[in-house]
């Protein structure tokens, strides 16, 4: 195996959009046909105007073949006293491989997103965490959040 670390670039876009729909079947248990053709609609153009701005997909590749990402959202909002740049970030949809999994990859690439993040200058990055990546990212420095506010949502 010779994993090669880096961030990922338009060229990787295909890769990106086949990790991210491999990601939703490991997380959700299954992807519908219709569910696979939006996102394989809808990805490629996002990827394009997003990718290497607002968001930057750390990766791992063994050849050509993307084996582990993790994606930071780069958020911007009005500053406040917590938030001086009005900048975050938003770790989403981390995924390994499954047979990639259990050799340090994950942890790797959550480490380079975190030093990104701090050369960026966020002010934090957020993340929800599935039990099984829970130890990983405390093992990166991430604390569980100590919550203000309730968290609320309303689907449209």
């Amino acid at each position: 195996m010779s994993i090669i670390f880096g961030e990922a670039t338009k060229e990787d876009i295909g890769e990106l959009v086949r990790m991210r729909i491999a990601y939703m079947k490991d997380d959700f248990g299954s992807v519908s046909v219709n569910e696979r053709q939006c996102m394989e609609t809808q990805l490629p153009d996002y990827f394009e105007r997003k990718l290497g701005t607002e968001l930057v997909a750390f990766v791992a590749k063994d050849g050509d073949r993307i084996v582990s990402v993790a994606y930071l959202h780069i958020i911007e909002m009005p500053a406040n006293s917590i938030l001086l740049n009005g900048l975050y970030g938003e770790v989403l949809s981390v995924y390994t491989e499954s047979e990639y999994r259990g050799r340090g990859l994950c942890s790797t690439l959550m480490r380079n997103l975190v030093e990104y993040g701090k050369k960026r200058g966020l002010g934090r990055i957020d993340l929800s965490a599935t039990d099984e990546g829970y130890p990983i990212y405390a093992k990166v420095g991430f604390k569980d959040k100590e919550h203000r506010y309730r968290d609320m949502r309303m689907k449209l």
